[in-house]
């Protein structure tokens, strides 16, 4: 009964989806004060109803009822609790309950702390939400239920695939998914604008704190998927351009730049069409993102379903949701006049150019993403779009964005000296160049991305600190009176810095070392003398692990033992790598134990990483950065009542 329990909940959830879309945009349409107020109560009971049908395929999953066939596919009795639970939503109908859940959750929010809104835009905006959640609902139930019985319930499950066995794979599609459905949010305001026919710096700081927590959460997904890259899959990267890794970065981009759009809204009420049209764009590539992870046209190790008529339903929903609100954009569009000036030396014009920097490099990802799928499709070709073509076409928008982002913040509103703001930033410049010297004297590899990428970093996190130093008025005191959004913005800043040395650092100064080593065998990588100390057989949970014991020393002294590895896990018949690293500061010590040789000893494969860490701790200090400014308390208050205008008047440019 608990399976159909959930499938009940879905069902009503989608009846409720229904009614909250129709009902409160007539009583918007129409002055109906009791039709715009309920959308708030079935916001609310959308997800309620959403979360008992969670809770059910939870319980099945954490009960291993192998009557339902999702739990069967997915799960086995002897997995450890914890890949019971996250089994949930390691597959394709599990995660986009997941999906809709947490779409509800964002509707539900925006119903209950919404009640500063004006009546009829919370109306809108909960009605819009309650329309792509009745698109999805529809999806899960009539291509991906989850709460499918077995003609014949199976005495054990089928297992959830290794690779997905592991903590970073646990808690990265929650919080990828918290990002990509946040930006849902976005996307409903700008849409409910353009229908109110009003854009002004009140919606702006509306719309504001939603795009942020979308971006942070995506920010921690992004960063979590690429840690369990890193240490799980055994090969000593953090990034490969994976159309999959690509599906989630290309929505983190363009919710950068809505943030930054959103600000010169609120700010000067300029820029207002663009930063309704990066609303519409960026929650169109999360659509895009689940197209690709679910509908099989693009191969990928991370993609869950491939079932193309699956996919030609989500194209459908991206179709309607996003061609409708670009169709009403450019309805909108002869309406439209310019209100604001400013000059192109200005932080309006700086926010601008950062706009127009990340939008085309995620465009450069989004082509070469697609362009495999185009070739095949139009001139039957198969083609192979690597690493070299994104590290070539991406990395110069990034260093253009690098050196214009310090330059923009001090830059004043409006009108503003290109000399008098490099004058500012004159200590930033005197430590770059000194870094890049030093980055320079030391380099053991590649010195040209070691060094630009040093000296940007340190652009940037010295850039951060003169930001705020300047805001204080240079006085210490003042410096704790900020607004926490200023010290938000200054700490994310920095970590992009950060982050900006530790992949240059990384990639320039990498040693890999592949070879055969017996037991008790030493060898030397980049001055640490490593040893394979032995060889044995450890029994999992779920898995048989050949697991070998090494010593790293360095100078006669022990850094580490270190424990790689094999594990095989019987179910699936499927090998993973488990490498074991040790981290530090300045670096990681990365080893990898592969399979016996038939003349005797065992692959290993050594790595040393410097700067990894800091990597992600840029990420950690991004993510940091973006929550400092959700609690600022101008987010808490009641955005001051709108300026009298014409009712169907849009004052965007």
């Amino acid at each position: 009964m608990i399976a159909e329990t959930g499938h009940f909940a879905l069902i009503l959830a989608l009846g409720i989806a229904l009614f909250q879309t129709v009902v409160p945009m007539l009583g918007a349409a129409r002055g109906h004060a009791a039709w715009m107020d309920s959308a708030r109560p079935a916001a609310v009971a959308q997800f309620g109803l959403l979360a008992i049908a969670f809770a059910a395929l939870t319980w099945s999953f954490v009960t291993s009822d192998f009557s339902v066939a999702l739990v069967y596919e997915n799960s086995h009795s002897a997995k450890p609790m914890l890949y019971k639970i996250t089994g949930v939503w390691g597959n394709h109908e599990g995660s986009m309950l997941l999906w809709v859940l947490i779409l509800a959750l964002f509707g539900a929010a925006a119903a209950v702390f919404g009640e500063h809104l004006p009546p009829g835009l919370r109306a809108r905006v909960l009605s819009v939400q309650g329309a792509i959640g009745a698109a999805f609902l529809a999806f899960i139930i009539f291509t991906s239920n989850p709460f499918v019985r077995m003609p014949l319930p199976a005495f054990d499950g089928r297992d959830l695939n290794p690779l997905l066995q592991d903590p970073g794979l646990a808690f990265h599609p929650p919080f990828l998914y918290l990002g990509y459905v946040g930006l849902s949010m976005s996307f409903s305001f700008a849409v409910a604008a353009l229908i109110e026919g009003r854009v002004d710096a009140a919606w702006a700081r509306w719309v504001r704190p939603w795009t942020l927590a979308a971006w942070v959460f995506l920010t921690i997904g992004i960063a979590l998927g690429s840690w369990w890259a890193y240490y799980e899959l055994g090969w000593g990267g953090f990034w490969f351009w994976d159309p999959v890794e690509n599906a989630s970065f290309m929505p983190w981009l363009f919710a950068a730049a809505l943030l930054h759009s959103a600000i010169v809204v609120e700010k000067r009420e300029t820029l207002k069409s663009w930063t309704i049209l990066l609303a519409i764009v960026a929650f169109g590539f999360s659509l895009i993102g689940t197209f690709i992870v679910r509908s099989g046209v693009i191969t990928s190790v991370h993609s869950f379903a491939s079932d193309p008529a699956r996919g030609v339903f989500i194209l459908g929903i991206l179709a309607l949701f996003v061609g409708g609100a670009l169709t009403l954009f450019a309805a909108r569009a002869g309406a439209m006049t310019a209100k604001g000036v400013f000059s192109p030396v200005s932080r309006e014009g700086a926010l601008l150019l950062n706009n127009m920097l990340l939008a085309v490099a995620s465009l450069v990802v989004f082509i070469g993403t697609i362009w495999p799928l185009v070739a095949e499709m139009f001139w039957a070709r198969k083609l192979s779009v690597g690493a070299p073509f994104f590290n070539q076409a991406f990395t110069p928008f990034m260093v253009v964005l690098a050196i214009v982002l310090p330059i923009g913040a001090i830059l004043p509103w409006k009108r503003g000296k290109l000399g008098r703001a490099m004058r500012t930033l004159v200590p930033a410049v005197v430590l770059a160049v000194a870094v890049a010297a030093l980055t320079y004297a030391v380099s053991t590899g590649n010195s040209g991305l070691a060094v630009v990428g040093a000296a940007l970093g340190s652009w940037l996190i010295a850039g951060a600190a003169v930001d705020i130093w300047q805001r204080a008025g240079g006085q210490v005191g003042r410096l704790a009176r900020l607004p926490r959004a200023d010290w938000g913005r200054v700490v994310a800043h920095a970590g992009l810095g950060v982050t900006f040395i530790g992949i240059s650092l990384l990639m320039a100064w990498s040693v890999e070392d592949i070879r055969v080593a017996r037991e008790g065998e030493s060898f030397e990588v980049a001055g640490y003398q490593i040893t394979l100390v032995d060889v044995s057989d450890v029994q999992g949970p779920n898995y048989i692990s050949t697991t070998a014991t090494m010593r790293v020393e360095r100078n006669g002294r022990q850094v580490a033992m270190l424990y790689p590895e094999k594990r095989v896990y019987p179910v699936q018949s499927m090998p993973t790598t488990e490498a074991s690293i040790r981290t530090s500061v300045f670096g990681d010590i990365y080893l990898v134990i592969g399979d016996a040789q038939q003349g005797g000893g065992w692959a290993v494969r050594s790595y040393i990483k410097p700067f990894a860490f800091w990597l992600w701790l840029g990420c950690g200090l991004m993510a940091l950065g973006g929550l400092i400014s959700l609690t600022d308390r101008r987010w808490r208050v009641a955005v001051p009542a709108r300026r009298a205008a014409p009712a169907r008047a849009v004052a965007a440019e």
